[in-house]
């Protein structure tokens, strides 16, 4: 896939759906979802063995209109527990 061709073998996001979540499994791609902050801030604390995310993160609550919740907000969350 797309990510392979380019050599990723690490994911880190923030809410990701079951299907991404079982094709980047699929492609061998270590997922670190559920995180928050800036982009560079995650990749130091990966780096560092340090990066809190979610080992089974899935959202399955979606708003096709714009107006949904995003993972870990308002009543709605991601997952099982952080892991460092």
């Amino acid at each position: 896939g797309f990510l392979q061709l380019r050599g990723v073998d690490t994911l880190i996001c923030g809410g990701i759906g079951g299907g991404a979540q079982m094709a980047l499994e699929g492609a061998g791609i270590h997922l670190c979802a559920g995180v928050q902050g800036a982009a560079d801030t995650a990749v130091q604390a990966y780096l560092n063995h340090t990066l809190q995310y979610v080992t089974q993160a899935q959202c399955d609550h979606h708003d096709h209109h714009g107006a949904g919740h995003s993972c870990g907000h308002g009543g709605h969350s991601c997952g099982e527990s952080c892991h460092s």
